[in-house]
């Protein structure tokens, strides 16, 4: 089983704070029941660098656990921005530690000119 990230995508005119909206999130994390690992916490100040879409903005995450990126893509299918043009990112989390190549003293020796 791995994690997901939810990185949630609001209209650029959303305004938080809506009640009906506030119980619509409420719910949707109720549904995904042991899925939601963290229901993370949105966002109110931001900026963004490189290629985001113009019509939104980063409204907030959450990690959820899914069998792969097809199971977490059917969760995300009820995140309420959906409803409102919002959307949402969905990235698979790796440890660092599975891809990081191991290396010795010597290894980073060679690799900074030293001897070991």
């Amino acid at each position: 089983m791995s994690t997901y990230l939810f990185a949630y995508r609001a209209p650029r005119d959303y305004q938080p704070g809506n009640r009906e909206e506030m119980i619509a999130w409420q719910t949707w994390f109720g549904d995904l029941g042991e899925a939601l690992v963290d229901a993370g916490n949105p966002i109110f100040s931001r900026t963004t660098i490189g290629a985001v879409t113009s019509d939104t903005d980063l409204g907030g995450y959450s990690l959820i656990t899914a069998d792969n990126v097809n199971a977490a893509t059917e969760l995300a299918h009820g995140c309420p921005f959906m409803k409102l043009g919002g959307g949402v990112e969905i990235g698979e989390i790796t440890p660092i530690s599975e891809h990081r190549p191991t290396t010795t003293a010597k290894d980073r020796s060679r690799a900074t000119g030293a001897h070991a």
